[in-house]
């Protein structure tokens, strides 16, 4: 359970068994009140890059005809699933540093938590879906037109992105049959299921398993499964005759090897500072929530701007045509 902060004058803790629908209470950065307005600014800005980006990521390949691709489908389901992730923390963060509203009805926490976690689960599935079409493109590129077509990669994708909500449905739903008791404050400012299920003052044992069996049939199976098809990937690589063609082969998969571990990286240290660093700082924990929230749907959209030529140059001319039509 995170470390025990100041709570603001005004939190009452609450004790004995909850209502049906009890209040709980985010917070911010302990010991930084004086320098929210700061951290609002700061936040407002990286909201207003997560979602600027990704939907001119979604624009650019909705309305130039030459990205509608199976590779750039699979971007835009990428870009949605960051787009949702954001959008999902931005009511509680943005209200909470800019207004000073604390409480949130578990109702709403439930919803919140749902969203959080159905996107992230999303978002593995569509970097596993991805990794397989980097596969096929390398390892079988005169088959890859036969073998990856639109139709199949909207299919896929659409597939793989309902498993997270659906398999999300029970662990949410099941929070709300348990009776809640003590301290009802949260240490982040938006609901992550690995922090309420601890305010619950009952036995959570199917719902710490659950949560474990999801995490590993969902994130760490996708993690596998990706990693088997890079080590496939680099073999085949390694066997192209030149340098040159074993650089542009591999150069097709910056971006979404930059995506990836992005994205893994801090969902990994989030749980396991969740699961077995109760004990560690309050400040670590603040940090790898916010890092693995905050970070990847803002860094994705630049990723895939810098390193995709194609994307570079719809960009470049966007913005030329904007400026053409500036001048007349």
């Amino acid at each position: 359970m995170p470390a025990q902060f100041p709570l603001h004058p005004h939190i009452v803790l609450l004790s004995n068994l909850t209502q049906f629908n009890p209040m709980l209470y985010l917070t911010g950065f302990p010991g930084l009140e004086t320098v929210e307005h700061w951290i609002f600014i700061f936040f407002f800005l990286m909201y207003l890059m997560d979602i600027s980006g990704n939907c001119s990521i979604l624009i650019i390949i909705k309305t130039n005809p030459r990205l509608h691709t199976p590779m750039y489908y699979l971007l835009s389901f990428l870009a949605f699933t960051d787009l949702g992730l954001s959008v999902s923390t931005l009511p509680t963060t943005m209200g909470l540093f800019w207004f000073k509203s604390q409480g949130i009805y578990f109702g709403a926490c439930q919803i919140q938590m749902f969203c959080i976690h159905s996107f992230s689960f999303m978002e593995s599935s569509v970097l596993l879906v991805m990794s397989f079409d980097r596969f096929v493109a390398i390892c079988y590129p005169l088959r890859y037109s036969v073998i990856i077509t639109g139709q199949r990669v909207i299919r896929a994708s659409l597939l793989v992105i309902l498993r997270g909500p659906i398999a999300t449905v029970p662990i949410v739903f099941l929070l709300k049959t348990f009776p809640y008791c003590g301290s009802r404050v949260l240490s982040h400012s938006f609901c992550l299921h690995q922090e309420v299920i601890h305010l619950a003052c009952t036995d959570t044992t199917f719902n710490n398993l659950y949560g474990l069996m999801l995490v590993m049939f969902t994130v760490v199976l996708d993690l596998v499964l990706i990693a088997l098809s890079y080590g496939v990937i680099l073999h085949t690589v390694a066997r192209l005759a030149s340098k040159e063609e074993r650089l542009r082969a591999f150069q097709t998969c910056t971006s979404h090897l930059c995506a990836m571990l992005v994205f893994f990286v801090p969902m990994v240290g989030l749980s396991l500072i969740h699961r077995f660093g109760k004990h560690a700082p309050l400040a670590l924990h603040l940090f790898m929530a916010n890092v693995y929230l905050f970070v990847p749907p803002m860094l994705n959209p630049i990723i895939y701007s810098i390193k995709t030529k194609e994307i570079r140059h719809a960009i470049n001319k966007f913005l030329g045509l904007r400026k053409a039509n500036a001048e007349s």
